[in-house]
């Protein structure tokens, strides 16, 4: 668990994570009008079965994430956050499903880059997470998805890095859906500039 305390010295990092956007459309009516005649359409759709169905999907509960500062560790400063809730649903039967299959969800950042030409922040020194399952496996049985490594900062790079896979089979998870998340941390030296940076994250879905 990560620790944070009330001292705050200015530095702001924010996360932008890849998610389903919805649009809206709005319609402005002219003011009343008196209707002099009407009349009514029926709208039909026939929708024939999906030749195999169900789909393996990804989600994001939220397109963004904020990093606030705990204490130091060291000479360094640290940032923590938590990674919105991502869930992978799988719709399909287990028998649409091939013995052998897996599947496993990626994460890669960016550099965080200031709002005022401060110099940027490189990820692959100060960056790390450390994923955990929260929903999907079944209680007192053995789990069907497992979360990723843990990722230190400066220990190798945040590149690509597991947030949950297949922990059995790809068929024996086929029909649920499984969530996980990740804390966050950012450690930089003291003297790094102060200022509000963003970087992003992006998530992928695999499937072998």
């Amino acid at each position: 668990m990560i620790t944070t305390t009330s001292r705050s010295r200015g530095l702001a990092a924010r996360i932008g994570i890849a998610a389903l956007g919805v649009g809206a459309l709005a319609v402005a009516g002219a003011g009343s009008a008196f209707a002099a005649d009407e009349e009514t359409i029926d709208v039909q759709v026939e929708i024939a079965p999906d030749a195999e169905p169900g789909v393996l999907a990804l989600t994001v509960a939220s397109g963004s994430a904020t990093l606030t500062e705990g204490e130091d560790a060291g000479t360094d400063r640290t940032f923590t956050g938590t990674l919105p809730t991502v869930t992978v649903t799988d719709t399909r039967l287990p028998e649409n499903v091939a013995d052998d299959a897996f599947w496993y969800v990626m994460g890669a950042i960016s550099d965080f880059t200031g709002d005022a030409g401060q110099p940027d922040i490189v990820s692959a020194d100060t960056f790390g997470w450390y994923p955990s399952i929260l929903s999907g496996n079944p209680e007192g049985e053995d789990q069907l998805v497992a979360p990723g490594d843990d990722v230190d900062p400066g220990t190798g790079g945040f590149v690509d890095a597991e947030l949950l896979s297949i922990a059995d089979s790809a068929d024996a998870a086929a029909g649920g859906a499984y969530s996980a998340t990740a804390d966050l941390l950012l450690r930089t030296p003291a003297t790094v500039a102060p200022g509000t940076y963003g970087a992003t994250i992006t998530l992928t879905l695999l499937e072998g």
